[in-house]
């Protein structure tokens, strides 16, 4: 045995000490794997987290560095100022003005409900409704910043600068907004703006646009918005851990949009819209040699001023429910059967089709049987006998009564469509109604119905299935003056960007060519001076001073549906006024298309609106040659 000198204890060989004595083999044994365990798990611990370290600082390393110099620096979005719309002589109708908003940077915002709360109580807003906008936009995560009130007051900013500290993400920005300077005319040319909804922004067709952005709903507005949005810009902002901007690192400054030049003259739309005050309809005037719109008004018609900013919800309840439809662009979008002034499609394809000469006569005596039934003249005493020229100038229904029949409904329909009738006209604005040419083919795929003979007197003369719009009849009529083109109407005369360049020039396109003889024409035209000018021509009331004007009449049946309830009775209403016209006859400069709605006879009431649009744009244009002439 040996001894420890040190303690001597007696130790014996191949055995272990514990805290109370000697170890015994096993129990030794046992504590080195437990050791050896902890070790095993300490180093697995380590092993783990070196792996971490190495993912966070290698693989995610570049993510975090960016989220932590967000932390620091801020991307604020400078929205382009719009561009101008001007006039054909370069008046500005609409120009832009600066906006205080109210913005909200939602990764700045620690507690939506608090901040609701302390904005519902500076702006007099409701809480709930700027809470739902937050929590709506961090969910959807279509945005980083969204507008929670536009156009602040200088209160309403001071305030939100005063307590900016209580406000975490909330910024005030200027933010470009329209201004409208025509007093509210031509408001369906120009349009109005509202925000980017969800569905556009998803769309693909707002490229250049954000959530909270301002675009285009209808008019120039809408159909240019592309040239007129222009280019973002951007700043970097270092900001605190809260938020507040400390200094601004970069500024890449927002570059305006173009501006765009109309072919109206405004002075010829003012003299429109105030002709249909107190009345529902339309009046459009078109440069018959290349398809320049040269005035264009719809009534009723609606406050723009409302638009630029945020609509009121009752006054935007107030215009979807007022049964004139305010908002509607009549001009492309209201579809009326158009009476007789139809007859001018009427009178060319008979004559081309060889189904009546100049001198082929129909003796009317007030009307006419087809079948069982009888068929009308609007002059019950009839017109006795009856060639082309005077059919056109009295408005004779016998003798398209006869003509239709003659011609049969596809032919009808196929002469219609040479006119551009049935189809959109190809103007950039509103999306246009088509018009409607029936034909046998259309109502057996509509009605599963053949076409009976009895149908086709009514669409001979404008009515029956038949529908136009006033843009439509317009280049029915400018068809006339200038030989038998038909254009592409426009209302953007060039579109100029904010260096000067012109991005865009109008030049006339020819859309068709009537396939008729210019003698057809001529007899035709001829015919149409007559309307105006000729003893007992139903369009007297649309003579001028300044040159010959070539028209006609319509005088559209509307037919509706009373409301007594079950079994509900048919009952008329008063008729649409038509008149559609070009002057001079030879070599128009002008064409224009009238339609007053529930007006009763187009010769009485659409008739003289023409004569004074005519009557104007000749008075403007002798100004305008008197002018240079003085400046040569």
């Amino acid at each position: 045995m040996k001894r420890n000198l040190l303690l001597d204890v007696p130790v014996q060989a191949g055995r272990g000490f514990g805290p109370a004595g000697p170890m015994e083999p096993e129990d030794y044994e046992h504590s080195r794997r437990s050791l050896l365990y902890v070790v095993l798990v300490v180093a697995l611990l380590f092993g783990f987290l070196i792996l971490r370290l190495w993912f966070l600082q290698l693989v995610k390393g570049h993510e975090f560095s960016q989220k932590s110099e967000s932390n620091r620096v801020r991307y604020r979005d400078l929205p382009p100022w719009r561009g101008m719309i001007f006039d054909a002589r370069g008046v500005a109708l609409v120009n832009n003005r600066e906006s205080y908003d109210a913005l909200v940077i939602l990764e700045d915002v620690p507690d939506a409900k608090e901040l609701a709360r302390n904005l519902g109580q500076l702006l007099h807003m409701n809480y709930l409704d700027i809470l739902t906008r937050i929590l709506t936009a961090q969910q959807d995560n279509l945005a980083r910043t969204i507008r929670i009130k536009e156009d602040l007051s200088m209160d309403e900013v001071a305030l939100l600068e005063t307590f900016k500290y209580e406000l975490p993400g909330v910024i005030i920005q200027i933010q470009p907004k329209r201004e409208y300077q025509t007093n509210n005319l031509g408001s369906h040319i120009i349009g109005y703006l509202g925000e980017i909804t969800e569905a556009q922004l998803k769309s693909g067709k707002f490229p250049n646009n954000k959530m909270g952005d301002d675009v285009g709903k209808c008019g120039v507005e809408l159909g240019y918005n592309a040239f007129l949005t222009g280019q973002r810009g951007s700043q970097q902002i270092e900001v605190d851990a809260h938020g507040r901007q400390l200094r601004l690192l970069k500024n890449t400054p927002a570059s305006p949009g173009a501006n765009v030049f109309l072919t109206i003259d405004w002075r010829l739309q003012a003299k429109a819209e105030e002709l249909l005050q107190g009345k529902v309809g339309a009046i459009v005037a078109l440069d018959p040699q290349s398809g320049r719109i040269l005035a264009m008004a719809s009534a009723p018609t609606f406050d723009q001023s409302r638009f630029a900013r945020t609509v009121s919800a009752d006054y935007w309840q107030e215009l979807i429910n007022n049964k004139d439809h305010p908002l509607e662009n009549r001009v492309l979008r209201g579809q009326y059967p158009p009476g007789s002034t139809f007859k001018i499609v009427m009178a060319v394809a008979a004559l081309e089709e060889g189904i009546v000469n100049p001198a082929t006569s129909f003796v009317c005596q007030g009307g006419m049987q087809v079948g069982n039934r009888y068929f009308n003249c609007h002059a019950k005493r009839g017109h006795g006998s009856v060639a082309l020229h005077r059919s056109l100038v009295q408005s004779c229904d016998v003798y398209y009564y006869n003509v239709g029949l003659r011609l049969g409904v596809d032919r009808i329909a196929t002469w219609s469509r040479k006119f551009g009738l049935g189809a959109p006209t190809g103007i950039i604005l509103d999306s246009e109604k088509p018009g409607l040419v029936p034909s046998s083919e259309w109502k057996r795929k509509r009605f599963n119905q053949p076409w009976y003979e009895g149908e086709t007197p009514s669409v001979s003369i404008g009515q029956g299935y038949n529908l136009t719009t006033p843009l439509q009849m317009v280049r029915v009529a400018a068809a006339l003056g200038n030989g038998g083109i038909i254009y592409t109407p426009t209302v953007v005369e060039k579109i100029v960007n904010p260096d000067g360049e012109v991005a865009f020039q109008f030049q006339p396109q020819v859309q068709s060519r009537l396939p008729a003889s210019p003698k057809t024409l001529e007899l035709v035209r001829r015919a149409c001076r007559g309307v105006v000018h000729d003893g007992g021509g139903t369009g007297a009331a649309a003579r001028i001073p300044y040159a010959d004007v070539g028209g006609k009449t319509g005088t559209a049946q509307v037919v509706s549906l009373g409301k007594e309830g079950k079994g509900k009775a048919r009952h008329k209403t008063q008729d649409h006024a038509w008149f559609v016209s070009f002057a001079p006859v030879e070599k128009s400069q002008i064409a224009v298309a009238v339609i007053i709605e529930h007006g009763g006879q187009g010769g009485k009431i659409a008739a003289p609106v023409a004569r004074q649009i005519m009557s104007e744009f000749f008075r403007l244009k002798q100004e305008e040659e008197v002018k240079t002439e003085d400046a040569g």
